[in-house]
């Protein structure tokens, strides 16, 4: 605490207060066909500094001598409604670079000054159950460390009560059910220590500095997006600054050792920008943060190069690429461990890239294609070798062996035209092929059949192939009036593996029935592919091993949302959100029983032993959402959202129970205060708060006497999901300083978060020990003060 407070004063007194000014610059485009606007207004709404500009060809604009601190701007264009963009932080150690849509009027009636709050996603197209996240959001919310999935948790609709993983849970539908995209192609599970099939892990690697404002969506996706049940998130990269080199170094608990840089490239308008991040248990040893006392180790890099403009359009290269590794050792284990046993050792690795070429080929003037080439990487191991007496010897046997690799190769493509004022099309198609190499046994429950005294083992997948997934679609968005947008597209999967072919139509309608309130009706067909590690599991048949799952259809999901937004003032907001998902086709078994796909995904495996399945399963989603939303201005935000839902499914033997993720309700109360400090007010001190609470997650007891009796873990299935843990709660709290020097272009942010302050015992499970040959209860991770700091020059 001594040195936090050194730091502190350091960063307060050092740099003498002097006038500082920033930088604010960007590019102006038309929101429909993406083009630049020329000669458009750009004008500080300051009080006092009211400076402007305009933009150039290239819809560029610059705008010297900012004051440090919030700022406001406005753009305003003849024939396009006027956009106020407020609370734009200026630091002294980095220039703010945007990218800023005006939308085109369609009538000449008295026009409303727009808001770019973020109650609008980037996708002029997703209308409903859709927002749009930035950067200053993944820094600011507290308990979020930096992880744009945990962010996400915070948003009506979504859950994610386990701290030792970033799983969400969106409108009660598994994990697995969501999409992640980068630079819009489907990339894998972008964790560190993710394994084969899953969408979440311990510790993110995606890194917020590096990206642009994204969207994430929860329910009726527009036609582009497609293989996913649950949320996408769709994540864009930030372009470097193309005028000067800019550094930042960043130091965290959880994000690590972080170094970025950025600059322009060339002569033709390119830039660069890369960071690249190292765990700081890794580097140090030390107390982890992730549930277990072992030490993870993990590593990351991102990069975007804009190669600039040229006569075949403006090429870009990005990518992102990480590793991990782990070794849980039954002697250095803890007994509230949440990820291991304490009877074995296990050793586990990760790793995952992708590295894409982007084109942008402008057409005429309102017509453009985009193509994006890519190739990503992930893969896994786990080995665990179990003591075969503990207490009396260090003998070990090897019990489970995963060696997971997926290679995918993907091209997307897509033509976007704005037809006129009134209407925008886009038609395009993704093709994905898979080459896998996957190979998993194991001896967990098997016999000594060949009496050799050791368990024989059992394979549960040995894949090594390709396939081919293939996605077009079209979409439309038709301004009827200025009150009235339709949008409406089809969208069509394909998928090589088992021949299968679908077709789902997607339709919305917004209705502005009041200059500050909207309704919103959608509908949507979405299908999903099962899980690889369930397609590809093995069943003896006969004298030979055969994949029997390989043919199952795709799940099949009915969206139907209903939306009610109202502006509360100017930085107020309102919105609420009916919604109801019928879900059908899901595999379950050929005979009676609970099991359905749609309970899998909460864990870092699957069911191993489920072969044969069929497509048949049902179960549903619904529920209410409410947000209510103060924007940050006048120097504090607030931020309130609530959902009330239910998810049930029914298996193989006709009975309708709650899924493990029908928590019943989640509560999340935010908030945060900033006050401004120094001779010109370029100093802040910054306060944020977060309150969350959720039902708990409903799980199958354990048969304790058969378990005594099998020496392993058995579960009661005539009671599976029927019971639930307590509620969850979670306070956090975080304060810091933003401290911008006065004397050369240099800024610092230091923050304190301090994670579960109430220290409340939340259960993560309950479990059999195979040493105690009784039940223990395991909690969640308890307080934590995560740090980060920041320094741009």
């Amino acid at each position: 605490m001594k040195i936090i407070l050194s730091l502190i004063t350091t960063l307060l007194f050092v740099f003498p207060l002097l006038a500082q000014t920033g930088v604010i610059k960007g590019t102006i485009l038309d929101q429909q066909s993406e083009m630049p606007i020329i000669g458009a207004t750009v004008q500080l709404m300051n009080g006092e500094t009211n400076a402007g500009t305009t933009t150039d060809i290239d819809g560029y604009f610059r705008l010297t001598e900012v004051p440090l601190g919030r700022n406001v701007l406005q753009v305003t264009y003849v024939g396009y409604a006027p956009q106020t963009l407020p609370n734009i932080e200026v630091t002294s150690g980095k220039e703010v670079v945007l990218t800023i849509n005006i939308e085109e009027s369609i009538s000449e009636l008295n026009e409303v000054v727009v808001t770019a709050n973020k109650d609008q996603p980037q996708n002029e197209m997703a209308t409903i159950s859709a927002r749009q996240f930035s950067l200053e959001e993944v820094n600011r919310y507290s308990g979020g460390r930096g992880d744009v999935a945990r962010l996400a948790a915070n948003f009506a609709g979504v859950s994610s009560p386990d701290d030792s993983r970033n799983d969400i849970v969106v409108r009660g539908n598994s994990p697995l059910g969501v999409l992640w995209r980068i630079e819009g192609i489907p990339v894998p599970n972008p964790n560190h220590f993710a394994t084969f099939g899953t969408t979440g892990a311990p510790v993110s690697a995606l890194n917020a500095n590096v990206m642009r404002n994204s969207d994430f969506m929860t329910s009726a996706f527009p036609a582009e997006y497609g293989n996913a049940l649950a949320g996408v998130f769709d994540i864009g990269f930030r372009k470097g600054n193309k005028d000067k080199n800019e550094f930042m170094f960043q130091m965290g608990a959880f994000t690590g050792l972080e170094g970025m840089a950025e600059g322009p490239l060339g002569k033709k308008g390119g830039s660069y920008v890369v960071a690249g991040r190292y765990s700081l248990v890794g580097l140090f040893g030390g107390l982890s943060s992730v549930g277990t006392a072992a030490v993870p180790d993990y590593r990351d890099v991102a990069f975007n190069v804009d190669l600039g403009d040229s006569k075949l359009g403006r090429f870009s290269i990005f990518g992102i690429g990480g590793s991990s590794d782990i070794n849980f050792l039954a002697d250095e284990i803890s007994e509230d461990d949440l990820f291991s046993a304490d009877d074995s050792d296990a050793y586990v690795t990760s790793q995952f890239g992708v590295v894409g070429l982007k084109h942008n080929l402008i057409i005429g003037d309102k017509t453009y294609v985009r193509t994006v080439l890519g190739a990503s990487t992930s893969g896994n191991t786990y080995f665990e070798d179990r003591y075969l007496d503990r207490l009396a010897s260090d003998e070990k046997l090897r019990i489970v062996e995963f060696d997971n690799n997926e290679r995918r190769y993907t091209l997307s493509s897509f033509i976007n035209s704005k037809l006129s004022a009134r209407q925008t099309l886009r038609a395009g198609v993704l093709v994905e092929y898979f080459n896998n190499d996957n190979f998993a046994r194991s001896r967990e429950n098997s016999e000594d059949f060949d009496g050799d005294g050791e368990r024989d083992w059992f394979s549960i997948y040995d894949f090594d192939g390709g396939f081919t997934l293939a996605q077009p679609y079209a979409q439309t968005q038709y301004r009827i009036n200025e009150k009235l947008t339709a949008n409406a597209g089809l969208h069509a999967q394909y998928a090589s593996l088992n021949e299968q072919f679908v077709l789902e139509p997607r339709a919305s309608l917004s209705y502005d029935f009041l200059p500050n309130q909207k309704l919103t009706l959608a509908y949507g067909l979405h299908h999903q592919q099962a899980p690889l590690p369930i397609l590809f599991l093995e069943e003896q048949v006969g004298d030979r091993l055969m994949r029997t799952n390989e043919d199952l259809e795709f799940t099949r999901s009915q969206h139907y949302v209903l939306g009610y937004d109202v502006k509360l003032g100017s930085d107020w907001r309102l919105k609420s959100e009916v919604y109801y998902q019928d879900i059908d086709n899901a595999p379950i078994d050929p005979f009676p029983s609970s099991f359905s796909i749609l309970t899998e995904g909460a864990d870092f495996g699957f069911s191993d032993t489920k072969t044969g399945l069929i497509n048949g399963g049902t179960g549903f989603n619904r529920g209410v959402e409410l947000t209510i939303e103060k924007f940050y201005s006048n120097g504090y935000y607030a931020l309130l959202t609530g959902s009330l839902f239910e998810s049930k499914y029914e298996g193989s033997d006709g009975i309708e129970r709650n899924t493990p993720f029908s928590n019943g309700y989640v509560l999340n109360v935010l908030g945060g205060k900033e006050w401004d400090f120094g001779s010109q007010k370029q100093h802040a001190f910054v306060v944020n708060g977060r309150f969350t609470t959720s039902g708990g997650r409903w799980y199958t007891p354990i048969d304790l006497a058969a378990s005594q009796e099998a020496g392993r873990q058995v579960l009661n299935l005539e009671e599976t999901f029927g019971e639930q843990y307590e509620n969850y709660l979670r306070l956090d709290v975080k304060f810091g300083v933003k401290i911008n020097s006065t004397k050369r272009k240099l800024s610092h942010q230091f923050f304190m978060d301090l994670q579960n302050v109430t220290n409340n015992e939340n259960i993560f499970a309950l479990r059999y020990s195979r040493l105690t040959n009784d039940l223990n209860r395991v909690n969640q991770i308890g307080f934590f003060p995560d740090f980060l700091y920041r320094l741009q020059f």
